[in-house]
């Protein structure tokens, strides 16, 4: 689910509109990583050497200036040693055995980008080995996207609505309709498009 157009935008959702509100739904991610840093007493040098990111780039998503990446998400839970979903919400997520999440129609945590529009699902459940996204694809074609690059993991696509053409790196890109899925190491720079008249919508899972 990748592009480096700042997520795999995956939070666009994070910016202010006009006036200062968010989209409902939305993410605060930049005021989310402000207050785990200070809350660890970190300069932005200290959290960029431990997050493996520029001190600049921290600043711009803490002033949601820029919208990060799922590769910049997942430096970011690392550096900050914690679970990627606590990054999306902060409230105590659900954490034991035997544990269970429904999620109804319509709910889970709206990530939106100009070429995505991703639910997280299951969204209060920390420390997930998957990360399921029911997702619309708004972007028409790989122009959209001012870059796009793999990231750590592996992903499933299932197509619930509409057609799709999936590119990848190594292979010609990938037509899929309603009822086909795709199976992907992450790793490989990928990005996904509708070719059909409406928004295509897809289950998307990736490996967190």
């Amino acid at each position: 689910m990748s592009t480096t157009q700042d997520y795999e935008n995956l939070l666009e959702a994070n910016r202010a509109k006009p006036g200062g509100r968010r989209r409902a739904g939305g993410v605060a991610l930049g005021k989310r990583i402000r207050e785990l840093r200070r809350g660890r007493n970190w300069t932005l040098e200290e959290a960029a050497q431990r997050t493996g990111l520029a001190a600049s780039t921290l600043s711009k998503i803490e002033n949601d200036h820029m919208s990060p990446t799922f590769d910049v998400v997942q430096k970011l839970a690392d550096g900050f040693e914690i679970d990627i979903t606590r990054l999306f919400d902060v409230n105590n997520g659900v954490e034991a055995t035997g544990r269970r999440s429904v999620t109804r129609k319509g709910g889970g945590q709206l990530m939106e980008t100009p070429v995505y529009a991703h639910r997280l699902l299951a969204s209060e459940l920390m420390n997930k080995r998957i990360l399921p996204f029911r997702s619309v694809i708004k972007a028409r074609s790989i122009d959209e996207f001012q870059d796009w690059r793999g990231h750590d993991g592996e992903e499933f696509l299932f197509v619930l609505e509409g057609e799709v053409m999936f590119h990848t790196e190594h292979y010609a890109p990938e037509h899929l309709s309603a009822g086909d899925s795709i199976y992907i190491d992450s790793g490989m720079r990928h990005a996904c498009v509708s070719v059909s008249e409406s928004d295509a919508v897809v289950l998307w899972i990736n490996t967190a």
